[in-house]
């Protein structure tokens, strides 16, 4: 076979950390139909952690925005496609963009022979555990991802050295219509997984919301914030149980207690169905290390079980009833029948070796008691050996154990009077960290030896028994993929109901509006430790477009990153920060957000913005989230303020909630021309301090309603600098002689003002028709209130109100 060598690093997951629970433990397979079929992706991911094959077709536009988003989900270790795809001079565009963006990631070319959809369903039938088979109906004409398939198991097989046990895996298909799609610019823009200025930072939603217990909790969680829900119902029973672990203390803690105990399941599964092609005594300590941790895991479940008996949600209720599986109870009773009841897992390398060597039941294998014995002679030697030694020297030592050197002596400084200021000659390897001397002798480097050879005695006759009681649980160790997802959803949920102890947030509610009282940024709100300025938000059918100006710090990117990460919490099942919120679910969250020139790919400024805005125009949909922050600042005004106004004509064409904050304040005049446009601002406030008369601007940080009456902010902002008065003062005769020649105000007509007053009331009485669950008497004082304000908008115009008053 045509492979490149590989050799996988060694990947620790921790729990605190999500980041290193999901770095580079992932293989991609990627393949691209050809001719006709050029845009249609089949995928393919394995985690080297985790025994889950997922599978990934659909089709992709010329940007490849998909795979790209795709991919920044996985972080892959490495990216695998045909070699015909990075064939010099004939390199696809798909190759060319996967290799510009994943720069650090190894990329591997595969013959295309080894993409055979045909060997790929053959795969997934021989291989998919019997409870996930019906995958089989899904995929048998997904001919591109099942070609990935093929080439990654394949590949899998060559670098692991080890194949997957038959019917073990956990297969599953996922196309792109089940989740809001999230580009990797906006995941990057809105610092939902990663802060920009710290990729070390907890700073980010991630950070706001991790307070998970297990690795596969942190990598739920870190998954459903880049891939937000669509369907509102699953949204909603997330939701249900996040409220009933805070209305019920005893289930929050007892749950948290549970789930804390728990090892990586994932991890585990993945390497219990792996059947590795050669015997080694690593291979028989693995296996012995994970059957203990196996054994550790199933008696975690009676205590689950226990904690969620009396739960009343559906989700927990259904978690509650998957782990009444009796296969868990069969499993850890033949593992009982072969390992000591005692045996656990512990920390600590000598503590874990000592449960290894005992795990099997005395009795079971007379050649394996007998090296034990002789094990335990072993190490009782060599206490007595460093005993004598101390004697001998007259010095405090005491015996120590690591992985690395085996048993060696220590001995503290403190106090100690060394014969000629120096340690005996017999002392050797003298290594000497703080306080600490560690050393050892020629005798004691002996019986290590002979300790080593006892335990691969012993490590290999408990392998043979250990791989019997593995054959015989082989078929039922699927029920553990239950098992990993109700331990990871409940994780993830105790995490999501923990963030609402910390702060103040609230359920949100699912309508076809965007409604947000009193919202507040919730990364800023973990930075300062206490509430920022809260504001509201208002978006629906009828004014879907809102433009939102204001000066440089008054605060609009951070309101509009607010809104938009709102709407991601709400999506994944999280109550969010307000008093109050309702949202319309986004089948995409797009954000263009002001960056800095790219040196990476020679892009300026204005060149990535437009590259962003492009992307947005060719996949926006009416379902859409958009939020916009100073387009049109690389170029000219007059381009700039062109660009947007095209931009917006386009957007504006569609039922999309835009956010779109500029400074360009020509913008405010669509107001006047399409009834669905409203403008809003950051309010500052000026004062003049001293003697000097010096102006002041004060950020209030609040949004209200109308366009910014502030044409000279970067003037006010320039004056707060040390740059010299005569500057500044020439800088303000020059701006306000451009100002009376390029602001020619246009008002609208009484017509056009008469017909956005019908359209609002028309708007407002639709949404309320829609969504209301006001009681008859409050319905009717809100009625009310809808008809004054109606009125008070033709009085404006001076139009005579001619509504009928109705008491009823």
């Amino acid at each position: 076979m045509n492979y490149s060598a590989l050799s996988i690093p060694a990947v620790t997951t921790s729990c605190s950390s999500v980041t290193s629970a999901t770095a580079a433990s992932v293989i991609v397979a990627v393949v691209e139909g050809r001719g006709l079929a050029r845009g249609e992706i089949g995928m393919a991911s394995i985690n080297l952690k985790c025994p889950e094959l997922v599978l990934y077709q659909f089709a992709d536009t010329g940007t490849y925005a998909k795979v790209i988003t795709k991919l920044h989900i996985l972080v892959p270790l490495e990216i695998l496609m045909p070699d015909t795809a990075s064939e010099k001079g004939k390199g696809t565009k798909l190759y060319s963009l996967i290799t510009e963006n994943f720069q650090s990631v190894a990329f591997t070319a595969i013959q295309r022979k080894y993409f055979n959809e045909r060997k790929g369903l053959e795969y997934i039938q021989q291989l998919s555990a019997p409870e996930y088979s019906t995958v089989i109906m899904e995929v048998q004409v997904k001919y591109y991802c099942l070609a990935a398939a093929a080439a990654l198991l394949k590949y899998f097989e060559f670098i692991q050295n080890s194949i997957y046990a038959p019917k073990s895996l956990k297969v599953s298909f996922k196309g792109s219509e089940h989740t809001a799609m999230v580009d990797s610019a906006s995941a990057t823009n809105l610092e939902l997984v990663v802060n920009n200025r710290d990729h070390r930072s907890e700073h980010t939603l991630l950070g706001v919301l991790n307070y998970t217990k297990t690795p596969g909790g942190g990598r739920r969680l870190r998954s459903n914030i880049l891939e937000p829900l669509l369907d509102v119902d699953t949204i909603n029973i997330r939701l249900d149980t996040i409220q009933e672990l805070l209305q019920d203390e005893e289930l929050f803690f007892g749950l948290k207690n549970a789930i804390g105990h728990f090892l990586d399941i994932d991890q585990l599964l993945s390497v219990l169905v792996q059947i590795p092609k050669q015997e080694t005594v690593q291979v028989a300590e693995s296996k012995i290390t994970h059957v203990i941790q196996l054994k550790h895991t199933l008696e975690l479940v009676p205590p689950l079980r226990m904690v969620l008996k009396n739960c009343n949600t559906a989700l927990l209720k259904a978690y509650s009833s998957s782990l009444e599986d009796n296969r868990f109870d069969m499993i850890l009773e033949q593992i009982k029948s072969v390992i000591n009841d005692d045996t656990s897992y512990m920390k600590g390398s000598l503590n874990m070796r000592t449960q290894k060597c005992y795990a099997v039941r005395p009795n079971i294998n007379e050649f394996l008691d007998i090296a034990r014995r002789a094990y335990t002679e072993i190490v009782d030697d060599i206490a007595g050996l460093v005993d004598q030694v101390g004697e001998k020297y007259g010095l405090p030592i005491r015996t120590s154990f690591s992985t690395a050197r085996g048993f060696f002596i220590q001995m503290k400084l403190e106090g100690v009077a060394l014969p000629d200021g120096e340690l005996p000659a017999d002392f050797i390897k003298v290594t000497k960290h703080k306080n600490n001397y560690s050393f050892t002798t020629a005798d004691l480097m002996k019986m290590n030896d002979r300790c080593d050879e006892a335990l691969r005695e012993i490590f290999h006759m408990s392998y043979v028994v250990v791989c019997q009681l593995l054959n015989t649980v082989h078929e039922h160790i699927h029920c553990l993929y239950k098992l990993s997802d109700a331990v990871s959803m409940l994780d993830m949920l105790l995490s999501l109901a923990n963030a609402c102890t910390i702060s103040d947030y609230v359920r949100p509610e699912f309508t076809d509006t965007l409604a947000i009282k009193q919202g507040r940024h919730p990364i800023l709100e973990r930075i300062v430790g206490q509430q920022p300025v809260s504001n509201n938000s208002y978006i629906s059918d009828g004014s879907n477009f809102v433009i939102i100006t204001g000066p440089n710090m008054s605060g609009k990117s951070t309101y509009l990153k607010q809104v938009a990460l709102c709407q991601i919490m709400a999506q994944i099942g999280s109550f969010v920060p307000a008093e109050y919120a309702s949202f319309r679910i986004a089948d995409q969250i797009f954000t263009r957000i002001g960056v800095d020139d790219d040196f990476e790919t020679n892009s300026s400024t204005f060149m990535v913005e437009m590259k962003e805005v492009s992307y947005l125009i060719h996949n926006v949909s009416d379902r859409s989230l958009i939020i916009i922050d100073e387009l049109g600042r690389g170029t000219s005004a007059e381009e700039g303020v062109g660009i947007c106004h095209s931009v917006c004509e386009f957007l504006l064409s569609l039922r999309a909630f835009t956010l779109f904050a500029t400074h360009f304040l020509e913008l405010c005049e669509l107001e006047t021309l399409y009834p669905n446009v409203e403008n809003q601002h950051m309010e500052v406030q000026h004062t003049r301090t001293g003697d000097t008369g010096t102006e002041r601007v004060i950020y209030t940080f609040l949004l209200s309603r109308g366009s910014s009456e502030e044409r000279n902010y970067g003037l006010r902002a320039a004056e707060m600098t040390a740059l010299p008065s005569t500057i500044i003062q020439e800088a303000k005769e020059i701006s306000s002689k451009v100002s009376q020649q390029l602001l020619a105000k246009h008002h609208s007509d009484p017509e056009t003002q008469r017909q956005r007053a019908v359209y609002h009331l028309a708007t407002r009485l639709l949404q309320t028709a829609r969504n209301s669950r006001l009681d008859p008497d409050s319905l009717r004082i809100y009625l009310k209130s809808l008809k004054r304000h109606y009125e008070a908008e033709l009085q404006v115009i001076g139009e005579p109100v001619s509504m009928e008053t109705e008491e009823e």
